[in-house]
């Protein structure tokens, strides 16, 4: 499960997903190779934002890379509403402990 900010949309995931996948992309690529259905414009206007949260690193040329942020985010284990390390150990044994009590 991933914790989205409310700055966040749909398309920021598919790109983050895209540049961990492929070690680097760009708005151009991303559009070109059909993998994100947006306009080009509207990715750059994404990737500027997801640079500025900190999630993607800008090389130059329209070119980015994926953060240790952002890889984070894609596991799981940020949240970017609050900033926040999500442990999801610490969420699976809260299940399993509220399980255990809704059970007896």
């Amino acid at each position: 499960m991933r914790y989205s900010g409310d700055w966040m949309s749909l398309v920021d995931d598919r790109i983050l997903e895209y540049i961990y996948e492929n070690d680097s992309g760009s708005p151009k690529e991303m559009k070109d190779k059909g993998h994100i259905r947006y306009s080009r414009q509207h990715i750059a206007r994404r990737c500027r934002k997801l640079n500025e949260k900190g999630l993607l690193t800008h090389l130059g040329n329209g070119v980015y890379v994926i953060t240790d942020e952002g890889e984070a985010y894609l596991k799981g284990e940020l949240d970017t509403e609050t900033w926040t390390r999500v442990n999801r150990n610490e969420d699976k044994a809260d299940s399993s402990t509220n399980s255990v009590q809704n059970s007896t």
